[in-house]
């Protein structure tokens, strides 16, 4: 089993970030710079909330990363606000 505080290695960087790539540019654009500010700092729970944020369609992500919404339902969880806090930054 992985430590879930541990930092992401390069590769497992790499894959996530291409897991993250958007059909909406502001999400995109949004995203970039969190990895740029972020990227080397990621813990394996922040990159899970973050594929829980990528499974959302792209509206509803940018309603998110926005501050139109907050997370419910099962996002509403303290890893995923974090990560969204992070995005938002």
């Amino acid at each position: 089993m992985k430590d879930t505080q541990a930092f992401l290695d390069a590769h497992e960087l790499g894959k996530l970030k291409w897991r993250c790539r958007r059909g909406m540019l502001e999400n995109d654009l949004l995203i970039e710079k969190f990895f740029t500010r972020s990227g080397q700092a990621i813990t394996r729970v922040q990159a899970d909330a973050l594929l829980q944020l990528m499974n959302l369609a792209d509206n509803d992500l940018l309603d998110l990363l926005l501050a139109r919404k907050e997370p419910s339902g099962d996002l509403d969880s303290q890893p995923v606000r974090q990560v969204l806090a992070l995005l938002r930054g």
